[in-house]
């Protein structure tokens, strides 16, 4: 088939070929949408923009 490289991976063989994971990982299931609302500076940003919807909306219905 031409010539073997050393540095090259044999992917001639009969089995599919799977990645292994990175070795660094740990987590066993994705993570999701959850995960990422339990970061506090993501719930401060969205704290700080609902609170400021919110002021906005107030000021719409009772004061003007």
């Amino acid at each position: 088939m031409g010539h073997h490289r050393p540095d090259m991976l044999d992917t001639s063989h009969s089995e599919p070929s799977v990645p292994a994971p990175a070795p660094g990982t740990v987590a066993d299931e994705p993570r999701g949408c959850l995960f990422a609302l339990s970061q506090p500076p993501l719930m401060i940003f969205l704290a700080v923009i609902g609170t400021l919807l919110l002021l906005a909306a107030v000021h719409d219905l009772f004061v003007l």
